[in-house]
């Protein structure tokens, strides 16, 4: 059997983990943005999950032959998600887009929200598919750094394509293309998780901001001003303004984009970095400015008017969250069958008007406007063109590469 590289997690991955967990993407609701971005932390409660004997498993053939698929006879399958990440009746007792889709093909789903952080729900599966194991799910949905890790050590099926028709035809060009995952061949998203600028219009007299240069540079803004302890988001943006692409970067842009940082720490512009505390601080207005969840800013301009954002020009990170069918799932034709249903445009417009995130489906807009004419405008939920194609992902880095990385942003941020 082909053995991957032992991945122990280093001190610096451990500490972005805890910082997320804490009061960062991590330690959020989710309706705003629950997740564990970080950093390769792939265990909570036993560090060294992937090798914590010394040996490494075996990585597993990702594909699965028809024989072993049980979907033709059992009309089911299971399927993990994070809390409120699904449609719900007013009354909480159902949940309408699964039964309809029960109703139309005869396949009972049982849901389960079992998901509340990757790093936790990880610890669950990675006994059993490291054993080649069924873990009883035959669909998940993980955020976009843990997916490409359970692909690239082979712990997840292929898709057969021939079922995917609406999620092939209706897939956002945003989403399309990732490093970890050519052509969507074991994945497709579920959200995107965009990192713009907010800004208190009260706190900066009325001026608009809109870009890294101005965070870090405009006099006006000094000590005012916040970053986020993620390190993808506050690095990824940084790169963006200095004209580099964070899905290409190389060592030396990364130091540049963290030197660009440090000077902003050094003349006392950047108040602080934080995780989603930042949410307080700016409806106060004792941030004027910062990088920030586009699903907290739909929440804190539900309640404050003076509450605005931007997507600079130079672009923005974009994260997902992403459907995968774990290795030896007995369902894999049900639950690819699933995916597809949620790309047709009616469900997927039903599905975005309760969960407020951005939708991978192109072509919802339609549908969503006769749910919610206003939601449909937002596009914080529906990307227009322009915005969509402002839209990077943070490429997939090494384990070498993770543990240098996050040791110099730690050292930035006096964590």
């Amino acid at each position: 059997m082909e053995q991957y590289e032992t991945e122990r997690l280093s001190a610096a991955q451990l500490a972005a983990m805890r910082r997320s967990l804490t009061n960062g993407r991590g330690a959020l609701s989710r309706r705003s943005l629950l997740r564990v971005s970080g950093a390769g932390a792939l265990a909570v409660g036993g560090a060294g999950i992937l090798s914590g004997c010394g040996i490494p498993p075996a990585k597993r053939e990702s594909g699965a032959a028809d024989s072993d698929d049980h979907s033709d006879k059992e009309k089911q399958l299971t399927f993990s998600n994070w809390t409120e990440y699904m449609d719900t009746s007013e009354d909480g007792k159902s949940r309408p887009t699964l039964e309809a889709f029960t109703k139309r093909t005869g396949i009972k789903v049982k849901y389960t929200e079992d998901i509340n952080d990757n790093v936790e729900f990880f610890g669950k599966i990675q006994p059993q598919l490291a054993a080649g194991q069924d873990t009883g799910r035959d669909l998940i949905n993980v955020t976009d750094w843990l997916a490409a890790r359970i692909i690239r050590l082979g712990w997840a099926q292929k898709l057969d394509p021939s079922l995917l028709p609406h999620a092939y035809a209706n897939l956002s060009s945003q989403f399309r293309t990732v490093d970890w995952d050519p052509g969507r061949a074991y994945s497709y998203p579920w959200t995107g998780i965009p990192c713009v600028i907010a800004y208190n219009s009260k706190a900066t007299r009325g001026r608009k901001v809109d870009s890294v240069t101005q965070l870090l540079d405009d006099p006006a803004l000094k000590g005012r001003v916040g970053f986020l302890t993620e390190m993808r988001d506050s690095v990824g943006m940084t790169l963006l303004d200095m004209g580099k692409d964070p899905g290409k970067f190389t060592d030396a842009d990364y130091d540049a984009a963290v030197g660009r940082l440090q000077k902003g720490v050094d003349k006392k512009q950047i108040r602080r970095f934080t995780g989603n505390d930042y949410t307080s601080d700016l409806a106060k207005g004792d941030i004027a400015a910062c990088l920030a969840w586009a699903g907290d800013v739909i929440q804190l301009q539900a309640d404050n008017p003076d509450i605005k954002y931007a997507i600079p020009a130079a672009g923005y990170v974009t994260a997902t969250d992403n459907l995968l069918v774990p290795a030896e799932a007995r369902h894999r034709k049900n639950a690819t069958r699933l995916i597809d249903y949620y790309y047709e445009l009616p469900v997927a417009a039903q599905l975005a008007a309760y969960i407020n995130y951005v939708c991978p489906v192109a072509g919802v807009g339609a549908e969503l406007a006769k749910i919610d004419p206003e939601l449909a405008k937002n596009p914080l939920i529906i990307p227009d063109e322009a915005m969509a194609a402002k839209s990077h992902s943070f490429r997939s880095l090494s384990s070498k590469e993770e543990t240098a990385y996050e040791e110099k942003f730690a050292k930035l941020i006096g964590a």
